[in-house]
């Protein structure tokens, strides 16, 4: 199975990518593809729309944060609207 979630960038500051991983591999491993950018100290978020809707018409599921993520930038709207 397919998840979307975050992995952690950065050393002193966090900064997230959001990518598409195996549900079995550790946080820090080999994702399939980056699929977005999380800033949480500056709320900044970069997301490659077709990418992310790819995914989730294939059947990966969001972590709880990167649902969140999404739904602010209202993928959501747009995966029903397909």
């Amino acid at each position: 199975m397919v998840k979307l979630r975050l992995k952690r960038c950065g050393r002193k500051q966090a900064v997230y990518r959001i990518i598409a991983i195996d549900a079995r591999s550790r946080r820090e491993g080999r994702d399939l593809r980056k699929v977005g950018f999380y800033d949480p100290i500056n709320n900044q978020t970069h997301l490659n729309l077709p990418a992310i809707l790819d995914f989730l018409d294939r059947g990966a599921q969001p972590t709880g944060t990167v649902h969140d993520i999404s739904k602010k930038a209202g993928i959501f709207k747009e995966l029903h609207l397909n």
